[in-house]
């Protein structure tokens, strides 16, 4: 017989600090016990109107299950206890099902277990006219239905993990997984191994960030704009003069700080890791969900069984395809995602009107900086934007599923993960798509400007380059979601709990009889005294609701957080320390938050993150192109190497005593002329005065174009040929790194390879001595 080895990759967590306990530790798990107040609890109203369906829908459940009513004031309890034949069924159809016989210990019940299989039977009683008790909670006939925290393992649990004095501690994932189910273990784990791999590219972020600055006084193409008299036209109509480029000095040092040379390689470096991250995370999931034996585990098929539990003449709900429903959805999806790029430029619009405001306005300052507050407040605005819409995506994602028909809850919960995301990330991403591809690069020339309804022009790229605009918009949305989301997230459920708590009236503490008795190994029928499940009852229902799709937000809030981590890291270098930082507040926030500010969600069994790791692949190939084009046509990082290589001072190999990046700043410059007659319409004479008084004849702005007819020079199209040759390199070069990193490590460690394999030739062996043994009994 093959003993049970501990898994190496769950050693490595442990010693990397994500984890603390033995992932194999089976001692936690309850034993097959009837809780003391009962699987769930049902409330409603005492005054209700509906109390006919409210009672009728309790005498169907009684048909099954034991129910005990309290009532307390204006409130009754319905307390809900499953029969140990019902767990007696299940644990055999368990046995003998397809994909489900591999993937459990069918010598025990526990306590997670018991409650999914209440929750189902309650979801799945009908009363008379039809109505599940999702219908009953929206007409108000119950207040509220929730499974019970247990509170010796919520102490555990809170002085172990949901405190903020473990937040540079390691999680009891096993634990976690024994109260609140595999689903929640692993969005834990995923975070936790997410949280720790953070760490290098923070780390390299402020690296590439030190780099430009270490370059703040040399670099001589900070000297050259702060150094240069260059007059500059203006950036917008009427109000806005002239200006210098050394006004731009503090902008162009800013600049330098995420766009340079070592922004290269350090986007290449984000791309593979975020496939070794994926990779090593599957290395970790297939040993933990081997250790608690869910590697075969098929959610749908447990659907089925439970579907039996509940009633033995049950008919399944049969596989649909609608060719129409799936039209139908599509054309709704593309209208939605249409819809939000169109809130994507009705932002460029406000920025573009809000910039020719501030600069026309009365304060110097915001005219002076018009385009930067018209940015911000356009940053600002897209986040208003974002809050609302995250509101509308999920109605409109929830009736596309519901148009689908969806044969399990499983199939719903991918249907409306794929939606849901492909919403938000458009949601999110289309302004900075926007801002990175297009912005600057559409509005035109002097004499030639491209205009909204032919009277506002389109904005231009901050005058220190077009990768600022991304930066700061990166910035202010990352900052606000993270720092608000956070402050709500955990302000909004303390505060309704403490509200519920004036509320509610305070009972008295818990006699000693019954404290003795929970606090202790309890012998199978003990049961608390009627004010002691009342009191707990109490604290139960005081707490946050949760609902099916509450794990769903905080995967999602994460998923977009990695999008932000990984797609626009080019622009942002330090958005992996800013995701470091909120990720190891996040992961106490939600610890916190889970065990003692809401209710406890019911525990589900799975054995992967589901349609997310999808998503991520997606995520990881599309960070692939979009830093590849970030650097090859957002940044100077091109302009600048055919700079010196065909067109500065060291493009001949001759001049040794020279930078080779000298006039690198003129030559990214062209000449608009006053006497120009297109231009004399463009710009009134007020406008083309300096500060200093000197009236000016001509002016520069930045583009590739020649000085007589505006027409595009050969350079431009010279450094777009190798914009595009850089992109195609790049992106081709990446993907080869990433399908190496993902051949070179396996998705399963051979161990845990080995462990499914002797496990389930033990387990046949079991099953053909017991075969043999009945034959043996049947045939004396």
């Amino acid at each position: 017989m093959r003993g049970h080895r501990r898994q190496p990759s769950i050693d490595l967590l442990e010693l990397m600090g994500v984890v603390k306990e033995n992932g194999n530790d089976q001692s936690s798990i309850p034993p097959v016990q009837t809780p003391l107040s009962y699987d769930y609890v049902l409330v409603a109203k005492t005054n209700d109107h509906q109390d006919r369906k409210q009672i009728e829908y309790i005498e169907e459940l009684k048909k099954k299950l034991k129910v005990t009513k309290i009532i307390d004031d204006d409130l009754v309890f319905y307390g809900i206890q499953a029969p140990k034949e019902l767990f007696e069924r299940y644990r055999y159809l368990l046995k003998v099902s397809d994909a489900c016989n591999w993937s459990s210990d069918q010598n025990i019940v526990p306590l997670s277990t018991r409650i999914r299989i209440v929750h189902f039977i309650l979801n799945h009683t009908l009363i008379r006219s039809g109505e599940s008790l999702r219908n009953l909670m929206k007409m108000k006939v119950f207040e509220a239905k929730f499974c019970l925290h247990e509170k010796k393992k919520q102490r555990e649990l809170k002085e172990n993990w949901a405190r903020w004095t473990a937040c540079l501690q390691g999680q009891p994932i096993t634990a976690v997984r024994n109260y609140f189910g595999e689903k929640v273990a692993l969005y834990y784990l995923w975070l936790g191994w997410y949280t720790f791999l953070l760490i290098p590219p923070a780390l390299i972020g402020v690296i590439v960030f030190l780099y430009g600055l270490a370059f703040f006084n040399s670099s001589p193409l900070i000297k050259e704009v702060c150094e240069a008299d260059t007059v500059m036209c203006p950036l917008c109509d009427k109000r806005c003069k002239v200006w210098q480029l050394s006004d731009t000095c503090t902008y162009a040092k800013v600049s330098l700080l995420f766009d340079n040379n070592g922004t290269v390689l350090f986007a290449m470096f984000m791309a593979v890791w975020a496939t070794l991250f994926l990779e090593f995370w599957k290395r970790h999931r297939a040993s933990y969900v081997c250790e608690w034996k869910v590697s075969d585990w098929c959610e749908e098929e447990e659907e089925l069984i439970l579907e039996i539990v509940n009633n033995a003449n049950c008919e399944p709900k049969e596989y649909k395809h609608s060719y129409l429903r799936s039209t139908l959805v599509l054309i709704c999806v593309t209208v939605m995602i249409l819809v939000i790029i169109g809130l994507t430029h009705a932002l460029v619009v406000f920025r573009v009107i809000a910039a020719v405001l501030l600069a026309e306005g009365s304060w110097e300052f915001l005219s002076t900086h018009s385009n930067s507050g018209a940015m911000m407040l356009g940053a600002v605005l897209h986040y208003l934007i974002i809050t609302v819409m995250t509101r509308i995506n999920r109605i409109v994602a929830m009736k596309l599923c519901e148009i689908e028909e969806t044969r399990s809850f499983a199939a719903t919960e991918k249907s409306f993960t794929v939606k849901m995301f492909t919403f938000q990330f458009f949601t999110y991403f289309s302004s900075l798509f926007y801002v990175a591809f297009f912005l600057g690069r559409i509005n035109g020339h002097p004499g030639s400007y491209v205009r909204i309804s032919g009277k506002w022009r389109l904005e231009e790229c901050h005058p220190s380059g077009c990768l600022t605009d991304l930066f700061i918009q990166m910035a202010i949305i990352m900052v606000l979601k993270q720092t608000i989301s956070n402050v709500f997230e955990f302000t909004g459920p303390w505060f309704c709990r403490w509200f519920k708590k004036r509320r509610t009236k305070k009972l008295q503490r818990k006699c000693a009889h019954c404290y003795l008795k929970d606090d202790s190994e309890f012998n199978h029928g003990a049961e608390l005294c009627e004010n002691c499940k009342l009191r707990d009852w109490l604290s139960n229902y005081r707490l946050n609701d949760v609902d099916s799709f509450s794990l769903f937000h905080e995967f999602l809030e994460m998923v977009i957080q990695f999008s932000f981590t990984t797609i626009f890291v080019a622009a942002f270098p330090l958005a992996p320390l800013l995701a470091l930082i909120n990720n190891i507040i996040e992961i106490r926030l939600d610890a916190i938050k889970m065990v003692t500010l809401e209710r406890r969600l019911v525990p589900k069994k799975t054995n992967d993150i589901g349609v997310w790791i999808d998503v991520l692949e997606a995520i990881g190939v599309l960070a692939v192109i979009a830093n590849g084009l970030v650097i090859g046509v957002s940044s100077d990082f091109i302009p600048r190497l055919v700079y010196r290589y065909r067109y500065g001072p060291c493009a001949n190999g001759t001049e040794a005593d020279i930078d080779c990046m000298s006039g690198y700043i003129n030559n990214t410059l062209s000449v608009a002329h006053l006497d120009d007659l297109n231009l004399r319409n463009e710009f009134s004479a007020s406008q083309m005065i300096t500060t200093s008084g000197l009236n000016v004849t001509s002016c520069r702005y930045k583009d590739y174009r020649s000085n007589e007819d505006y027409n595009l020079t050969p350079q431009f199209w010279l450094i777009l040929a190798v914009r595009f040759a850089f992109v195609i390199l790049f992106e081709h070069v990446v993907v080869i790194c990433k399908f190496i990193a993902a051949w070179f490590v396996p998705s399963a460690p051979l161990q845990v390879k080995n462990d499914r394999l002797f496990d389930k030739l033990n387990r046949l062996k079991e099953e053909l001595s017991s075969f043999q043994a009945r034959l043996r009994s049947d045939h004396p």
